[in-house]
């Protein structure tokens, strides 16, 4: 990351292609959801956002976690309203680029160590409470060249609406690491991702609190559910990007998460096993 990025990064917010100022959608955005206040009797949220560093230095990594098979049976719904917050699908985003040094790929977003490097931390506005986490974004320079990132992490203030701080090997393939600093435009896509989606309960989870995460996810994630017996409950989400309930209710039971699309899956078989993560049989379509 250059030396110029703390004293520019706020200057000259981003907007959407003919948007108001500001970065916001061209349609009317959905407001910011409050920023939940987890109180876990015996779990220290660990949210991982990162501090603009300068070059040549390096974050805290988390330690790997485990994998573990399920056997979830999955049921999906068909897809209803949107539920997209400000990072809207078929609108296109300006801002600039910076570069940072992403480490093992672990961030705010809390998903460990990656093996792909073309990550991206989303600037605070932008990253909404971790909405934006596991979204895909394609990213263009003005030169024409172009990469796809996925958002792992918060580029906290002075990071702009619009921008985006790019791992050292995903900012190369739009510009010379020395640059430092490019102009862009971005946009969310619906890639054609292999693979199905699995879900994480928190470390400390048990019986009578949890947190839980869903990972691979095709398209952003707008919620997710938990079964209890008076029905689903919609569960409050995290700057780490895990959703909570604080008392208990309906760990280890029926997962319904839902897309920015609407579209609803939901999963049983999902045993209550903090760190592991467990595949499931489903993914979201693609749009």
């Amino acid at each position: 990351m250059q030396s110029d990025r703390t004293e520019e990064a706020g200057r000259a917010p981003a907007t959407a292609v003919a948007e108001p100022q500001g970065g916001l959608p061209p349609t009317s955005p959905g407001e910011k959801p409050p920023t939940p206040s987890p109180s876990a009797p015996s779990v220290a949220p660990s949210a991982g956002a990162r501090t603009p560093t300068p070059a040549g230095a390096t974050s805290p990594d988390a330690s790997p976690t485990t994998s573990a098979a399920t056997s979830a049976s999955p049921q999906r719904t068909a897809p209803t309203s949107s539920l997209a917050g400000r990072i809207r699908p078929k609108s296109t985003y300006q801002g600039v680029a910076t570069v940072y040094q992403a480490g093992v790929g672990d961030g705010a977003c809390s998903y460990g160590p990656s093996d792909d490097m073309m990550i991206a931390a989303m600037n605070t506005t932008d990253y909404e409470t971790s909405k934006a986490c596991g979204a895909h974004v394609l990213v263009r320079g003005a030169n024409g060249t172009s990469v796809t990132v996925r958002i792992t992490n918060e580029c906290p203030l002075p990071c702009a609406p619009g921008q985006l701080d790019l791992s050292e090997q995903a900012f190369a393939k739009l510009a010379p690491i020395s640059t430092g600093r490019i102009a862009i435009t971005w946009r969310l896509l619906s890639p054609d991702t292999p693979g199905t989606i699995s879900i994480r309960y928190k470390n400390g989870s048990s019986p009578y609190w949890c947190g839980i995460q869903a990972i691979g996810h095709r398209n952003p994630l707008a919620q997710l559910e938990v079964r209890t017996s008076s029905g689903w409950r919609q569960l409050a989400r995290t700057e780490y990007n895990y959703f909570l309930s604080p008392d208990g209710s309906g760990c280890g039971g029926a997962i319904r998460i839902t897309d920015i699309y609407g579209e609803r899956l939901t999963i049983n078989g999902i045993a209550l096993r903090p760190e592991a993560v467990q595949p499931t049989q489903v993914q979201f379509t693609q749009h």
